[in-house]
């Protein structure tokens, strides 16, 4: 009697198994430090960004920056001039810090509370964006700078 060929295809051999055979080596590929290192450099490019347009030369505010704290960001509790003085210097301090990959889990958490400030009290309706900004972080805060970091170097978690 003749042998029964198993002529069912090996995992390999199909499609689920081909992506499944990339999708472990895209996994390798990019692992949590490649993704925090780009989760660092791009919130820190939005909030240095915005935090430039808060000041002229290197950190004096602008007399619009005042205004615009005064009349269009009413934090409660805060003064605008101290309110405007916090959201430059911490939109110029913490992305640096997230740069360098140093103090990074308190850097994030730090313009995590800034983005929940501004979408609760100034831009309620610009959760998408927000939202967006808060995956950035929280990948930040959950996995740490990654081994691309200062952090990593001196042995900070």
């Amino acid at each position: 009697m003749e042998a029964i060929q198993n002529t069912a295809p090996s995992a390999h051999n199909t499609l689920r198994g081909r992506w499944n055979a990339l999708a472990a080596k895209l996994q390798v590929l990019i692992n949590d430090s490649l993704l925090s290192l780009v989760a660092r450099f791009a919130i820190a490019a939005i909030f240095f960004m915005s935090g430039r347009t808060k000041v002229s030369g290197i950190l004096t505010l602008t007399p619009s920056t005042y205004e615009l704290f005064r009349t269009e960001y009413k934090l409660p509790l805060v003064p605008p001039e101290i309110a405007a003085h916090i959201a430059a210097y911490s939109e110029h301090l913490f992305p640096l810090l997230l740069v360098l990959g140093l103090f990074s889990r308190f850097s994030a958490f730090a313009l995590l509370g800034m983005t929940t400030v501004i979408e609760v009290f100034v831009y309620p309706d610009a959760w998408p964006t927000h939202l967006s900004w808060a995956g950035l972080l929280l990948v930040i805060i959950g996995r740490g700078a990654g081994v691309f970091s200062l952090d990593h170097k001196f042995g900070i978690r």
